[in-house]
């Protein structure tokens, strides 16, 4: 059990959390007290570095009050912004991290954290107490870590082990430099109708199953990630209700070791993989399916590899040394 930072213990009195957060990427936190009519919040300043390479601003400001006194409570972190570096169709570029980068912190909340616009958790790392992983139990965004709205980002952040299921995206989403320290149900799962949304760098181990789960319709796009012991790195939902497609997954500079293909998809829905400059240590590259609807039976597997149809794979090695 991690020790929880003031503002888990703010948090774990305040139950439901909303971020609201300005396009600029200042947040302001709101926590509404479900209990003895309390509003509690928590102070967190945020300073700014900058180097030849990097630049930091976020701030975030918030008091506390309870029916017989008041208290304050600050954290600073410090975040930074790095660029996205494209790569190439015929080399790959710059190998992603592999090691589970050092946290600023600790902090832990009772229920997932709703995001609305930018949430930057400068290395912080976010967890869930209680805990809410059930294993491979099915749970829903209930027991994630954080729940993004349409057109959120969530950057900048550990995901500890207590939690369920990591992250859930209602609508496209970025989900930029976020570690997953130990999966439990699964990492991501994305539920947009339409449209695209962004893994960009981060990592994830010891996911049991998959890492990511595209439940909805759209494109998933993946880059610059990490993965280790784990099941597949993503996968379109095989059995969903009103499961249907098309899904595309781009995979791109993404290293994996000690587990299974980079992605699943469903044939038969027209879903679609595309794989450029990364590396499986198993030489598992796309797996293909045959989705089924809710009830309907279970997926079933039927081919591996790029078919130049549902998976398409280009500058793919094994020696992810």
């Amino acid at each position: 059990m991690h020790k929880l930072s003031p503002m888990a213990n703010v948090a774990a009195q305040a139950g439901r959390v909303r971020l609201h957060v300005s396009k600029g990427g200042r947040a302001n936190t709101r926590m509404t007290c479900l209990q003895n009519s309390a509003v509690t919040s928590t102070t967190r300043t945020t300073t700014t570095t900058k180097t030849s390479t990097t630049k930091t601003s976020s701030t975030r400001t918030s008091t506390t009050k309870t029916s017989t006194s008041k208290t304050s409570t600050t954290k600073t972190t410090t975040t930074s912004k790095s660029t996205t570096s494209k790569t190439s169709k015929t080399s790959v570029s710059l190998t992603p991290p592999t090691n589970l980068p050092a946290s600023a912190g600790t902090t832990a909340y009772p229920t997932a954290i709703l995001v609305t616009g930018v949430f930057d958790g400068g290395m912080w790392k976010y967890d869930r107490n209680p805990s809410s992983c059930e294993g491979q139990s099915e749970t829903d965004e209930d027991a994630a870590m954080f729940i993004i709205e349409a057109g959120g980002t969530v950057k900048n952040v550990i995901i500890g082990p207590n939690q369920g299921e990591g992250i859930h995206c209602r609508g496209p989403c970025t989900i930029q430099n976020v570690w997953w320290e130990d999966v439990c149900e699964d990492a991501a799962t994305f539920k947009q109708a339409s449209g695209d949304s962004y893994v960009i760098g981060g990592g994830a181990f010891h996911a049991q199953d998959k890492i990511f789960q595209f439940n909805g319709r759209g494109t998933v796009h993946i880059s610059g990630f990490y993965a280790k012991d784990y099941g597949k790195v993503s996968r379109s939902c095989g059995d969903c209700t009103n499961n249907g497609g098309p899904r595309n997954i781009v995979i791109d500079n993404v290293t994996a070791v000690d587990g299974g293909p980079l992605c699943g998809v469903n044939s038969n829905f027209g879903d679609t993989c595309r794989i450029t400059n990364s590396c499986q240590s198993n030489g598992r590259s796309c797996d293909r399916y045959e989705g089924v609807v809710k009830g309907n039976g279970s997926s079933k597997k039927i081919g591996s590899g790029a078919d130049g149809i549902s998976c398409f794979v280009d500058t793919f090695v094994t020696n992810c040394s």
